[in-house]
């Protein structure tokens, strides 16, 4: 019988205490008196459930050369998380009972981090049929979350029909905001001051406000799942808050790069901040963040959306959409929320852990820490700073937008089912499942 001791750590609520693991479940949570065993450290840091990403590119299949799903994994490790959602837009899409088991069977090797897929809503991300959804959902993959994400379903039909479909065995349809008309996918700058100018294709709030209002109405009409992927305008704040006032099953999520970094940046015409959504104002990062504290926005997912140099060094109008997030998101919400006084780190694990792996239905994450519960853990250092370098990364990309910032609040130690990925700082070499 394996057995794992975090002695001291700070658990939310009961003070500081020893977490007695055995075989991957937590035995035990106490004070002293435990000798055997292997033992972590963890004076002065915070414990909360390993974090859960719901919006996650990890490329394989098609483009390895930017992210595989075992670099992915380590990279989840060293930002404290144990489960990601791997979005189908890779090539080929994850669109059928195949694909998803694939990418199921590729993550179960990857030993940093539980890997899920997330089907396609439509064949071949083309908005017009729907995918084998069903077929997804009684594989291997089990598949509940499915998203177009970087494409929006905007047929109001097809988007219907897919939020019948899914309703019948207990799924969620992600939703991509972006009306095309609207915003075109050459739109790369919110629409305003900057890009006016700046010279570069607006992006329009009402682009993506348009479509959630229209997603919260069919999600009334069919009483299905509604989760909107990176919300990023105060307008739209709104549009769920609205949502949730009348019982609607809409949740939502922010990203950090959404938390923290401002349209202003674009006068750099740095490809790294090109994203999709595009950066917005002050005003919609203060709206995000209070959405985010009290519960409005339910989630923060990373879009930890890798690139390679080919794809992101051209003109910014061309240059690849997304940004690097996994080993940097709790940092940036630790920063901006936490130490400013907007959240405590409970509700951090509420939002990075609890919510998330409800919303992708996880049943082994998000989960207390308590006896009986699987131990996955995630250690934080809350006054640690971390000084961020695109070139120290489990990520094959380097597309950082963070890199040489500091951000006060570390991970120090993921730990999943028991077995320590990322130590002491410093990921750990384990052994990948055949």
């Amino acid at each position: 019988m394996s057995e794992l001791i975090i002695s001291g750590a700070d658990l939310l609520g009961q003070g500081r205490a020893d977490i007695v693991v055995q075989d991957g479940v937590i035995t035990g949570i106490g004070t002293g008196g435990r000798t055997t065993g292997r033992r972590i450290d963890a004076d002065g840091l915070v414990a909360l459930p390993g974090l859960v990403d719901v919006h996650t590119h990890l490329r394989e299949p098609g483009r390895e050369d930017t992210e595989t799903i075992a670099s992915g994994a380590r990279a989840a490790a060293v930002g404290g998380y144990v489960a990601i959602m791997a979005m189908a837009n890779t090539t080929p899409v994850t669109d059928s009972p195949g694909a998803a088991e694939w990418i199921l069977d590729r993550g179960a090797a990857a030993p940093h981090a539980d890997v899920h897929p997330i089907g396609a809503v439509t064949k071949g991300l083309a908005g017009q049929e729907l995918a084998e959804m069903g077929l997804m959902a009684r594989s291997r993959a089990k598949v509940r979350m499915f998203s177009d994400d970087g494409k929006c379903v905007h047929d109001p039909l097809v988007m219907r029909r897919a939020l019948e479909y899914v309703k019948t065995f207990g799924g969620v349809i992600a939703q991509h905001s972006q009306d095309p008309r609207i915003a075109p996918h050459t739109s790369c700058c919110d629409e305003g001051v900057y890009s006016g100018r700046l010279g570069l294709p607006a992006w329009p709030a009402v682009a993506e406000e348009s479509i959630i209002a229209r997603d919260v109405m069919l999600t009334a009409a069919t009483g299905s799942r509604l989760h909107v992927c990176h919300v990023s305008t105060a307008g739209s704040v709104e549009l769920i808050r609205w949502a949730k006032s009348r019982g609607l099953p809409v949740t939502a999520e922010a990203t950090p790069h959404h938390l923290a970094l401002t349209v202003d940046l674009l006068e750099s015409y740095d490809s790294v901040y090109k994203v999709n959504p595009p950066l917005r104002t002050p005003e919609d990062v203060e709206a995000l963040r209070a959405g985010l504290a009290d519960g409005t926005i339910d989630v923060v997912g990373t879009d930890h959306a890798p690139h390679g140099l080919h794809d992101k060094q051209h003109d910014f109008t061309v240059a690849a959409f997304g940004m690097l997030g996994l080993e940097t998101a709790l940092s940036v919400v630790a920063t901006h929320l936490v130490a400013t006084g907007r959240m405590t780190w409970a509700g951090v694990a509420q939002a990075m852990s609890v919510r998330p792996a409800a919303i992708a239905g996880l049943a082994d994450h998000g989960r207390p820490l308590q006896v009986g519960e699987p131990a996955n853990v995630v250690l934080i250092d809350p006054a640690a700073t971390l000084r961020v370098d695109r070139e120290a990364t489990q990520s094959r990309s380097r597309n950082n937008p963070w890199h040489g910032r500091e951000l006060t609040g570390r991970v120090i130690t993921t730990v999943l089912r028991g077995t320590p990925t990322f130590l002491d700082g410093q990921i750990c070499e384990l052994e990948t499942s055949p």
